[in-house]
C-alpha cells in the first residue's frame, strides 16, 4: 500500500484545544527585570551605546610564577603545568 506522505497527519495530541496551548506557552512579562530591583544596581542592557565609555585597562608582563598553557592560552599558575612540549606547556586541564 502506497503513503501519501503529504497528506496532514492526524494523532491524539492535535485534539487539543487553543486555550490548553495558550496555558503552556510561559508568559513573555516573565523575564523582565524591575530596574528597581535593590540585587541588580547599575547594570547594563545588551545592545546598550557604550561609544562615549572610555575603558582602562592594566596589562601586566607574565609573572615568575605563570605560564600560558599553548593548547588553552590561559594564563595559569605554575602548580598547573602537566607536561612541556617542543612547543611549550600544558596545563592539567588540557592534559586530562
Amino acid at each position: 500500500m502506497a503513503t501519501d506522505y503529504d497528506a496532514p497527519r492526524k494523532s491524539d495530541d492535535d485534539s487539543e484545544s487553543i486555550e490548553a496551548l495558550k496555558e503552556r506557552v510561559p508568559d513573555k512579562l516573565s523575564g523582565v527585570v524591575d530596574s528597581e530591583d535593590a540585587d541588580n544596581p547599575g547594570f547594563e542592557l545588551a545592545g546598550a551605546d557604550l561609544s562615549d565609555m572610555e575603558l582602562d585597562v592594566v596589562v601586566l608582563p607574565p609573572q615568575d610564577d605563570e605560564f600560558t598553557c599553548v593548547n588553552c592560552f590561559l594564563v595559569r599558575h605554575r602548580s598547573q603545568i602537566d607536561h612541556e612540549t617542543k612547543l611549550g606547556p600544558i596545563c592539567r586541564e588540557c592534559a586530562a
